[in-house]
């Protein structure tokens, strides 16, 4: 597929998705921190269950960097039970807390006010955040025009003949963003349109017959 053919075929693909779904208005949060704790707590479960935890801290009204720095682990744990793999989770989001103290003081408007690049590369250096959840972190908190690249994008995109399955995260990523404008709006409506289509009807075992890409070719 070349260049401009492969740019023409995401603005059809996006077209047909949004057409079907809308718009999305993701991500659902009250605040960055709440982006970037959901951003975490998201990994390996359903969305649903993200929201049942990030509802208890709410309710325990820790949702704050000072709550989630001084709450001791065993609670942390219980309210994000919920989410599954709760220990673990626990102990990443008091990772992260302690990055944001270490390095900004505990003020989440200094680390978004950061370099991008360098950004990023500090994210990743904190236990438990690794590329989709770093960019997730960008885009939806930071506001920075970086593409989400998770499973459902490599899925869709190997099955429709883009990607062939073996490109890295980060190959994926720059294809991606070097044949659409760098549009913060616009990469959070297209990933939160690939999600959904992921759900619906693009599973592991596919349900082609009422997608809405199904006579879209995988060759323009």
């Amino acid at each position: 597929m070349s260049l401009r053919d492969l740019s023409s075929y995401l603005q059809a693909l996006y077209e047909r998705l949004e057409k079907h779904f809308g718009k999305q208005d993701w991500w659902p949060a009250e605040s960055d921190l709440e982006i970037i704790i959901g951003a975490i707590l998201t990994q390996n479960t359903s969305w649903r269950n993200v929201e049942k935890a990030i509802a208890n801290l709410k309710q325990g009204g820790l949702l704050t960097p000072s709550g989630l720095k001084m709450v001791d682990d065993k609670t942390l744990q219980k309210l994000l039970y919920p989410a599954g793999f709760y220990r673990m989770k626990a102990r990443y989001i008091k990772a992260f807390i302690t990055f944001l103290f270490g390095d900004y003081g505990g003020d989440l408007g200094k680390l978004l006010q950061e370099n991008t690049e360098s950004l990023r590369r500090k994210l990743l250096a904190v236990e438990g955040i690794g590329e989709e959840t770093a960019d997730s972190i960008l885009l939806y908190a930071g506001k920075r025009p970086v593409f989400v690249v998770d499973n459902y994008t490599k899925r869709i995109l190997n099955r429709h003949g883009v990607i062939n399955g073996q490109e890295r995260y980060g190959e994926i990523q720059a294809r991606l963003m070097k044949h659409l404008p760098k549009d913060v709006d616009l990469f959070s409506q297209f990933h939160a349109l690939i999600v959904q289509l992921g759900k619906c009807y693009c599973r592991r075992v596919a349900n082609c017959a009422p997608c809405p890409l199904k006579d879209l070719p995988s060759t323009m």
